[in-house]
């Protein structure tokens, strides 16, 4: 597959060959709709929690007799239904992460990079030439490539001038190559790689591996 190549003043210089396996592979949505939900369940803290009426404080004594007095019968200040009482099935601190299988977060990813291939998403630069590491300069690129809407700047390492100068633009995230994920790629509308990023994504998901298949059960018949 064959994409284009952009300088950082918005023209086109070149056509670079680039990895089918991972820009033209086929979408497979629940594939990704499932690894994006991991993602999600994985950043949750999980610390949400309330007191059952056994952990509040207070609540010793019965409130008044059983009987004859013309009220319902209580046996705590801290039962459910009392101001101040125990909660009825509230939260309690739980895990929820779930675990993302290498080859289903590789697949995922693939088939985001291809699909923002396909949908002309996807913008690689021969590098981002910034003078300096300046808000404006950024703005300026960004401008030049036509980008106005949230933005995901793949770098091939964590650079400190592109880091810098792209921080303070709204819906504007910068990573390096090797952080790259399904939700990132799924949260921002363009994806900007620099050609090392490109080379460097390809280096870690664009190898064909070999499928191993669970043998098909033996035939135990007459």
């Amino acid at each position: 597959m064959r994409l284009s190549l952009w300088n950082s003043l918005g023209e086109k210089v070149d056509t670079i060959e680039v990895s089918d396996h991972l820009f033209d592979a086929p979408l497979n949505q629940a594939l990704v709709h499932q690894v994006a939900l991991a993602h999600m369940a994985n950043a949750r803290q999980g610390t949400a929690a309330t007191k059952t009426r056994g952990m509040v404080s207070g609540g010793g004594i019965k409130p008044w007799r059983q009987k004859h007095t013309g009220r319902a019968r209580q046996g705590s200040r801290r039962a459910p239904q009392w101001r101040g009482g125990g909660v009825v099935f509230g939260p309690h601190p739980r895990d929820y992460s779930q675990r993302i299988p290498k080859k289903m977060n590789r697949g995922a990813i693939r088939c985001i990079l291809s699909q923002k291939a396909r949908e002309e998403k996807l913008i690689v630069l021969d590098g981002f030439g910034l003078p300096e590491a300046k808000t404006r300069e950024m703005a300026r690129v960004l401008a030049n490539l036509r980008v106005t809407t949230p933005a995901l700047i793949v770098t091939p390492i964590a650079q400190a001038d592109v880091i810098l100068s792209a921080r303070n633009l709204h819906r504007v995230k910068t990573i390096p190559a090797f952080q790259m994920n399904a939700l990132d790629l799924l949260n921002h509308d363009r994806v900007i790689m620099t050609l090392e990023a490109v080379r460097r994504a390809e280096e870690l998901w664009a190898s064909v591996g070999v499928e191993v298949e669970a043998d098909a059960p033996e035939d135990r018949g007459n």
